[in-house]
């Protein structure tokens, strides 16, 4: 994957459908068809310069030096949106073709998009390596293809999401209500092609601020990791769009 200065679309609209996409982006999904579309919240993605050299914070690396810029080392946690991003990319739900997007949105505020089709290092340092580089470049590229596959976009992310035959979910522990994922799949409506839309929260500690979802529900009385829930939600669908 090779590194290069661009920009997202322009404008506020109201959503995107899949006739208005950006041809030198590399989506995924099945035109047409169900599928979903993870937005990872509140990721702990910052770059600093550490001696002469930017590189992504974490707190096991740059304890020292977050210390001294008084900043608590515990809220910083890459590691938790690697693991997150894994879960979704390395889904049999997303190598059946049924993930059409993923957004994560850090806590300074930056939104960038990820192709489907993209393969997320495995390991944990060449992850950081890769998001230094995006949040420095703003996009990198395929090194086989002139397509994009990471990218730095305008906010806010409910102007890439649908706008019809949409439903959009939250997650909290502290939830009015927990839900079970299966009842929830099998009410996915695959004749009109509805997209669901999970907002996930990939911090260490805390709760989400997504007021453009339609509900916000709990899948477990116990407090449970991104990666975790995830895997919970995928297999859920996995089992309604019988893939193996």
């Amino acid at each position: 994957m090779e590194g290069e200065e661009g920009e997202g679309p322009r404008g506020r609209g109201l959503g995107r459908e899949e006739d208005d996409q950006d041809d030198n982006f590399e989506y995924g999904g099945k035109k047409g068809k169900a599928g979903a579309i993870f937005v990872l919240e509140n990721a702990s993605l910052e770059v600093g310069k550490v001696g002469k050299t930017m590189t992504l914070l974490n707190c096991d690396d740059h304890a020292n030096f977050l210390r001294k810029h008084r900043k608590d080392p515990a809220d910083y946690r890459p590691d938790i949106a690697h693991q997150a991003l894994l879960a979704v990319l390395d889904s049999p739900l997303n190598k059946a073709g049924y993930i059409k997007a993923v957004y994560v949105k850090t806590k300074k505020n930056v939104l960038f998009e990820i192709s489907p089709q993209v393969r997320i290092p495995r390991t944990f340092k060449r992850f950081c390596g890769l998001m230094s580089q995006l949040l420095q470049k703003l996009s990198i590229r395929s090194s086989s293809s002139p397509k994009k596959l990471l990218r730095v976009i305008k906010q806010p992310v409910t102007k890439y999401l649908p706008v019809t035959h949409c439903r959009r979910i939250g997650f909290s522990r502290s939830a009015d209500k927990i839900r079970n994922l299966k009842e929830f799949a099998d009410s996915v409506n695959t004749k009109t092609g509805e997209t669901c839309v999970f907002a996930v929260g990939v911090m260490s500690h805390g709760k989400i601020d997504t007021p453009w979802v339609d509900e916000m529900i709990s899948i477990s009385q116990y407090p449970l990791s991104a990666a975790c829930c995830i895997s919970k939600i995928t297999n859920a669908l996995e089992g309604k769009f019988n893939v193996v």
